[in-house]
């Protein structure tokens, strides 16, 4: 399974989640099965705040699986629609989340948990 993890600064499983998905400069991938883990620039950074394009920031990478600290409800539904569940991060480093997700404890998030805008207090900017 192929993992996906917004991050600010790549340091691979040491790395600390993102708080969002969207305005992440990268993203981490880790691959399960194979302990693989791959970068992937976030090719649509500078979007308009709503208009976050999720296959468009993956540059069309294939993934299971996204570990965020946020997420907007546009984004959400996109890459539900495409069946990739979205997970809210619970441990601080990728390393912490994978060990959780392999427990089944990281919870699946739902429209209602999303970011609403920044000036609704979202720890993301």
């Amino acid at each position: 399974m192929k993992i996906c993890f917004p991050v600010q600064d790549n340091r691979g499983i040491e790395s600390t989640v993102y708080n969002h998905f969207g305005s992440a400069p990268s993203f981490v991938v880790v691959n399960t099965a194979t302990k693989e883990v791959s970068v992937i620039n976030n090719q649509d950074l500078h979007h308009t705040h709503g208009g976050c394009n999720p296959m468009k920031a993956l540059s069309g990478e294939s993934v299971n699986a996204i570990v965020v600290g946020g997420i907007g409800a546009g984004a959400l539904s996109r890459l539900n629609q495409w069946g990739i569940t979205v997970y809210k991060a619970q441990g601080q480093t990728i390393k912490d989340n994978v060990a959780l997700f392999e427990k089944s404890t990281l919870p699946v998030l739902t429209p209602q948990q999303c970011c609403g805008g920044h000036a609704e207090g979202c720890a993301h900017n």
